[in-house]
Parts: structure tokens; C-alpha cells; sequence
């Protein structure tokens, strides 16, 4: 087939009705549709697909009694220690572990479901089949992405009950859990498209598997790396403080009045601003500064509540720098505890985005037909 042949449904041109671009689009998305069918009904004939959600149910649910057990045990502890903060009720913490142990899954599986859609049809000479017909590479792309997508979100889907147990038992409000799942989806979806993009850019399906761990990984554990790599090398400096302290003591037995005093003195001090952006990239900092959580910052001593709360309130710090939070810098004194006013997870999934559609460019530019050049050994159908 031609470059010529490959433009079946012309797009419209600036001036043309809405109409028309609506049916060239509704035409563009039939053909993604049918990519989308023919892939789910290749993966359902498979018997290892039953298996992994058979898999991925137990040891969802493992997790899941784990850490109610964790948190029963913490309860019975500090009943017995004198002072002891009382722990609230275990839902939201059930909820916001299984919510990124399921991401944490899903980076290790849904590389597997879209690091060989491309390149295993080619291996197996079928996706010429695919690029003989009337769909375009666009629209083989798009499919083989949202057919993996729609399998990531299934996967979701069985931890669906031990997802629901934490809102139960934490009353957690439909707005809540709409944004941490919706959070949790999105970034299934940037994992499907980089993995179907190495698929296309990649001639073996093994190596496009071990890139789309690679990629994965970077942006899970690279990106901590090299975060602290980079503040250690770029972000070294000094600011002037002094010390956060009893300031005045009352005779009449009130409470102290605290606040910073003496002289200010050189504090060595690393600027982590200059480097943070590192960090959001990292899909666990996307999901768990989109969850939304409450302002702590008037209470007395605020402790960030919930793996998710821990997660942003340490992006976040690192983002706001040393000037932000170092106590009495410049003899002010500084919160602890930052509230969840600016988001950062745009950020991050801005420039996750940016990474998944330049490889899908290239992987558009990989399928069109005919190709130039093919690597050695690659099947053509």
C-alpha cells in the first residue's frame, strides 16, 4: 500500500462544516474502535489473562489484611503507652495503600500488556494485515494503546472490593475517591502509551519490554536518584538563621512565648527547588499530590496523616526549597507543615505527557507504509 493509499478518510480542510469533521472523526474513531475489539478478544481467548487477575486479586487482598492487621497492632500499642495519640479509623489508610500498591503493580505488569502490541503482531505477521487495510497507522497505534489501557483499568477493576472497603470504613466522599482513582487511571494510561510506543519503535518485542521497564523504573527510582543526586551537586548553599526558642517566660505561670532568637549565623542549607521537578515526575508524587487531603497547618505540631499526605508534603517541601521551610531563616519563623494550595501532579503529568507523545510521534512515523528501511530480520507479514 502507498502513502497515498494509506489516506483513506481525508482530513477536512480549515473551512469545512462542522458536520464533515465530525463524521472524519467519528470515522477516525470506528477504526480505533475495531483495533480496540479485535485486541480484546485476542487477550480474552488467553488463559495467562485469567490467571494474572486471579493473581492480582490475592495479593491485593493480602495487602489489604496486611495492613489492617499493621494498623490493629499500632491501635493495641498505643492504648497501652501513656500519651499516646489515638489513631482514627483504618478506611482512608486501607484505601490509600492499596491505591498505590495497584500502581506499583501496574508498573510491573502493564509494561507486559503493551511493550509487545506492536511489534509481537509483527512477529507473528498479522500487523500487516492491520497495515493493508484501511486503517491508518494513527489509528493502529491509538487502538493497540486504549486496548491495553482498557486492560490496565480491568486490572483496577478487581481491586475494585478492597478499594471499596477502605471508603466504607473511612466514609470517604464521592469526590475523593473519584479524584484518586481518576489520578490512578491517568497514569495507567501514560505506562499503556509509552509501552505501545517502544512497541512500534522497537524491531523485538523482548527489547522493547526490557526499555519499557527501563523507562518505567526511571521514573519511579531514577527520578529519586537523580534528584538527590542533583541536589547534592547543584543545590549546596548557605542562608543566614538563627534559633527557634523560648523568647520571654511570664511570671504569673502562663505559657512561654516561643518564637527565634540570638544573633543569625551561616546554616549550610541544600536548595532541593532547583531539582524538584525531578520528582514530579514520578507517578507515585502524580497520584499522591492529586488526592486531596486537609490543611493542617493551624493545628499544633501538624503530622502529615496517610501514605498519600506523606508522599505530597515531601514533594512539596522539596519544591518550596530551604528559604521555605528552614526554621527562622532570615530570624522568621517557618511552617512545618505546608498547605495544598498549588498543585504540583500538573507538572509532573505535563512532562510525563510530553515523554509518552514524542515516543508516539515516532511510533506513527515507525508504522506508516511503506516503510524505507526495516531492521534485519524483521517479518513483513
Amino acid at each position: 500500500m502507498s502513502e497515498d493509499q494509506e489516506l483513506t478518510v481525508p482530513s477536512p480542510a480549515p473551512g469545512a462544516s462542522r458536520s464533515t469533521r465530525t463524521t472524519a472523526a467519528l470515522v477516525w474513531a470506528r477504526g480505533v474502535w475495531d483495533v480496540v475489539v479485535l485486541e480484546a478478544k485476542q487477550r480474552l481467548r488467553s488463559r495467562g489473562w485469567y490467571i494474572v487477575l486471579a493473581l492480582w486479586f490475592v495479593l491485593t487482598g493480602l495487602v489489604t489484611g496486611l495492613t489492617w492487621a499493621a494498623f490493629t497492632a499500632q491501635q493495641r500499642a498505643n492504648q497501652l503507652t501513656p500519651g499516646a495519640p489515638a489513631l482514627s479509623e483504618p478506611g482512608s489508610l486501607i484505601f490509600e495503600v492499596v491505591l498505590l500498591f495497584v500502581l506499583f503493580l501496574a508498573s510491573v505488569v502493564t509494561p507486559a500488556l503493551s511493550a509487545s502490541a506492536v511489534n509481537g503482531d509483527r512477529s507473528q505477521g498479522t500487523l500487516a494485515v492491520l497495515q493493508a487495510s484501511l486503517l491508518r497507522p494513527g489509528q493502529i497505534l491509538a487502538g493497540k494503546m486504549v486496548a491495553a489501557w482498557l486492560a490496565a483499568i480491568v486490572l483496577l477493576a478487581a481491586a475494585s472490593p478492597f478499594l471499596i472497603v477502605g471508603v466504607v470504613l473511612g466514609r470517604l466522599s464521592p469526590a475523593y475517591v473519584l479524584i484518586a482513582v481518576g489520578a490512578l487511571t491517568v497514569e495507567l494510561g501514560v505506562i499503556c502509551a509509552l509501552g505501545t510506543a517502544l512497541s512500534a519503535l522497537a524491531a523485538r518485542p523482548l527489547f522493547s519490554i526490557v526499555v519499557t521497564y527501563l523507562v518505567v523504573a526511571m521514573l519511579c527510582v531514577g527520578t529519586i536518584v537523580a534528584f538527590a543526586f542533583g541536589a547534592s551537586i547543584l543545590g549546596r548553599g548557605t542562608l543566614q538563621a538563627n534559633v527557634y526558642g523560648v523568647t520571654s517566660l511570664h511570671s504569673n505561670g502562663s505559657a512561654p512565648a516561643y518564637g527565634c532568637t540570638g544573633s543569625l549565623r551561616d546554616v549550610q542549607v541544600v536548595h532541593t527547588e532547583r531539582v524538584a521537578w525531578l520528582l514530579s515526575m514520578n507517578p507515585y508524587v502524580v497520584v499522591a499530590d492529586a488526592i486531596p487531603y486537609p490543611d493542617r497547618s493551624g493545628t499544633l505540631a501538624p503530622v502529615p496523616q496517610g501514605a498519600a499526605e506523606v508522599i505530597s508534603q515531601a514533594a512539596r517541601v522539596a519544591l518550596a526549597g530551604p528559604e521555605a521551610v528552614t526554621q527562622c531563616v532570615n530570624g522568621q519563623p517557618r511552617p512545618s507543615y505546608l498547605p495544598q494550595q498549588t498543585p504540583l501532579w500538573p507538572l509532573g503529568l505535563g512532562l510525563q505527557c510530553v515523554l509518552a507523545g514524542a515516543l508516539l510521534w515516532g511510533a506513527r512515523r515507525a508504522l506508516v507504509t511503506p516503510a524505507r528501511r526495516l531492521a534485519r530480520g524483521t517479518r513483513v507479514a
